[in-house]
């Protein structure tokens, strides 16, 4: 259960009640590299949080601050309202899942789950009963016997899970613990990891580069870019609403009008993003449905990826539009045929948003999560985004 807390307009709680991980001032730096820059971060109590960004943006690094494993060239780390910036590794109630498992080969997995209980002298029945319900936990009851090299790759990354998980910590860091595994355990494991903390309830703070991962499983997400935090918000917010350019660009394709297209088409000036499966796409002269937005142009290349097309549209009034359809009676022959000819794109006004216009802050940092854009979206038909596609 996530503690509803007050939020200023950057996001940060005024009390250290209710919050897991408090960050001010956060900087690393590697000799001439800024790594991370100023970053100031409140992550709640029970909450999913997704660290997403780009390699190199900074999101791993903060993420190893947060463990001990790095020490900050400036700022300051709480845990649960203590302050452990210089404290070791050993010395703070997180636990960190790696990409790479991190198992011993030579011990099973009932020993393997088991290790951190018996460094802590945990007594030993106590330690079987604790290693029995992590591993029912993530579903591998059974599997105690075998060593890590007779299992999937998705039942080791369980392990791995279930050993950080069994030393019931306040925190678990998730280092990008699904980068290995291939598409379909990919998706398979987002659903359980979501799952397994809601039964937990514990704070999890997960780093992706991934934008479909982040979308799926996360309470709020922190964009990365360049060290420091471009955005932090629900899913919705963050997909719907992007506050930047690179936000609008990496949280799923970048469409954006500006300058003269934005004029032309929107009877406006600034930069404005829609989302491509916001966008209908009808051969020229169509009928047109009254207080829908509409723009001539050719398209210029067609993407078949098999639930869904993707239409790459030049704007007669200049720029680009991405249009994405799904294929409910059209085949790859059928959407091919579209290549060069012109077309006239339509979407609603509600689904115009401003790059750069100020999200309203709320009481209760999960609300737009619960109801994401209500007040815009009434009444809308549509599909959620499909990650971002």
């Amino acid at each position: 259960m996530v503690v509803n807390a007050a939020l200023d307009d950057a996001g940060r709680v005024s009390t250290s009640a209710g919050v897991a991980i408090r960050l001010r001032g956060l900087r690393k730096e590697f000799g001439s590299v800024v790594a991370v820059d100023g970053v100031d971060l409140d992550v709640l109590d029970g909450e999913f949080l997704t660290l997403l960004g780009p390699s190199g943006s900074g999101k791993t690094t903060v993420l190893r601050m947060i463990a001990g494993f790095e020490l900050p060239s400036a700022g300051r780390i709480e845990l649960g309202g203590v302050d452990v910036t210089n404290r070791p590794p050993f010395d703070r109630d997180v636990n960190t899942v790696f990409q790479d498992y991190a198992l011993f080969p030579h011990m099973s997995v009932h020993d393997n789950v088991e290790y951190g209980l018996r460094v802590r002298r945990v007594e030993r029945v106590e330690r079987r009963r604790r290693v029995a319900e992590a591993l029912e936990r993530v579903r591998l009851d059974g599997y105690g016997d075998r060593r890590p090299s007779e299992l999937s790759g998705g039942q080791r990354q369980r392990v791995a899970l279930a050993r950080a998980l069994v030393n019931r910590p306040k925190v678990l860091l998730l280092d990008e613990p699904l980068g290995a595994l291939d598409l379909k355990l990919r998706e398979q494991m987002q659903v359980e990891l979501k799952s397994i903390q809601r039964d937990v309830g514990i704070t999890f703070v997960f780093v992706t580069h991934d934008q479909q991962e982040a979308l799926t499983m996360s309470d709020r997400i922190a964009v990365f870019h360049a060290g420091q935090i471009e955005q932090i918000g629900s899913p919705a917010q963050v997909y719907e609403r992007p506050q930047t350019e690179f936000v609008a660009g990496f949280v799923g394709t970048s469409n954006l009008l500006a300058g003269d297209a934005a004029r032309t088409v929107l009877g406006r000036d600034g930069t404005w993003s829609i989302r491509p499966e916001k966008i209908s796409l009808a051969e020229l002269g169509h009928a047109q449905t009254v207080g829908v937005r509409s723009a001539p142009g050719v398209v210029r290349e067609v993407v078949y990826v098999g639930d869904v097309t993707r239409f790459v549209v030049d704007l007669d009034a200049g720029g680009q539009l991405v249009a994405l359809q799904q294929n409910l009676n059209t085949s790859s022959s059928d959407v091919v045929a579209f290549r060069g000819k012109r077309v006239e794109l339509s979407w609603r006004a509600v689904h115009e948003f401003e790059v750069g216009s100020a999200v309203v802050p709320t009481s209760d940092p999960l609300a737009a999560s619960r109801e994401p854009l209500a007040a815009e979206l009434q009444g809308t038909p549509g599909t959620p985004p499909a990650g971002g596609a």
